[in-house]
């Protein structure tokens, strides 16, 4: 009879010690899930894709160590991400370019609204960076740029004028050097031993042994470890803006990110990988719109 007894009630304290643990792990569970999301902000940020090494390989685990924030990067032409946001193709909190007017393309109701200032923050000049392994290294070490680039054989990668600011940049270097020399049919010599690349992949083909060279962005070319030489007497290159878009789907995020890039800590990544960093940023449009979070990075010297 006792034995009886006793097995119904080692049964329900079995029940009962296996129900706790059980509600034991689904809470330990949802306070991990509670945890996570409450740790940070994902933070998409939409860049001008001659940054691509730079901010996945550097800005990224560097940005995430340092907040607890996800970074979600979309790497394309300047031109052509202002035409994605505004034709709401493409969605993010964080806009990088690499030419201060384009932002003009989203500001004012007739644009969308989607940018109400924007912070000049870094240059880089505009170089040729090129194949080590390539047959024509050597000159391109030791002879104007221009008579090397003409030479039978030679092919370099550029960017769509259209999408990307770089690629008017380069047909602008290419006149004033034809004009420079005096030599009106320099212009056509050196583009057509040019082939037109998305911005993004040009850096790829180039590693790939697929060209000999590439115009690139001085610290686009250091963060990728391509050697270069300069366009000289030719002077130009990129002005990098950062800007929170208007209606971003994580302003908080967007904004933890833009204090990190103009920060210390996201200066000295910039640096170190060959960008022109400049002290203090300049603002442009509706100084009044930046968020008062951001004041202290934006004014900082």
């Amino acid at each position: 009879m006792n034995r009886e007894n006793r097995r119904p009630k080692l049964h329900r304290a079995t029940l009962r010690a296996g129900l706790a643990a059980c509600l034991g792990v689904l809470a330990v569970t949802a306070a991990s899930a509670n945890a996570a999301a409450d740790g940070g902000h994902t933070v998409k940020v939409l860049y001008a894709g001659s940054l691509a090494h730079v901010m996945e390989d550097k800005v990224r685990p560097a940005f995430e160590k340092a907040t607890g924030d996800q970074f979600q990067g979309y790497a394309a032409g300047s031109t052509k991400l202002a035409n994605e946001i505004k034709g709401k193709v493409r969605q993010g909190d964080v806009y990088i370019s690499a030419h201060a007017s384009i932002n003009k393309r989203l500001m004012g109701s007739s644009n969308g609204d989607w940018v109400s200032w924007y912070a000049t923050f870094m240059r880089s000049p505009l170089v040729i960076g090129y194949n080590p392994k390539s047959r024509f290294a050597d000159a391109l070490q030791h002879k104007p740029w221009y008579r090397v680039v003409t030479q039978p054989g030679f092919t370099f990668g550029r960017t769509d004028p259209k999408l990307d600011p770089k690629g008017k940049l380069i047909v602008k270097a290419v006149h004033r050097i034809a004009d420079d020399e005096n030599e009106p049919e320099l212009r056509g010599r050196i583009m057509a031993h040019g082939q037109v690349f998305p911005e993004e992949g040009l850096v790829g083909r180039l590693q790939a042994g697929q060209l000999d060279a590439g115009f690139f962005y001085k610290g686009e070319a250091a963060a990728a470890d391509i050697p270069t030489v300069s366009i000289d007497p030719v002077k130009l290159g990129a002005v990098y803006t950062v800007t929170q878009l208007n209606r971003a789907p994580d302003s908080a995020g967007a904004r933890d990110f833009i204090r990190f890039i103009l920060g210390p800590k996201g200066r000295k990544i910039l640096k170190d990988n060959g960008f022109n960093v400049m002290s203090p940023v300049k603002v442009s449009g509706a100084r009044s719109a930046v968020p008062e979070a951001l004041q202290h990075a934006i004014e900082h010297d």
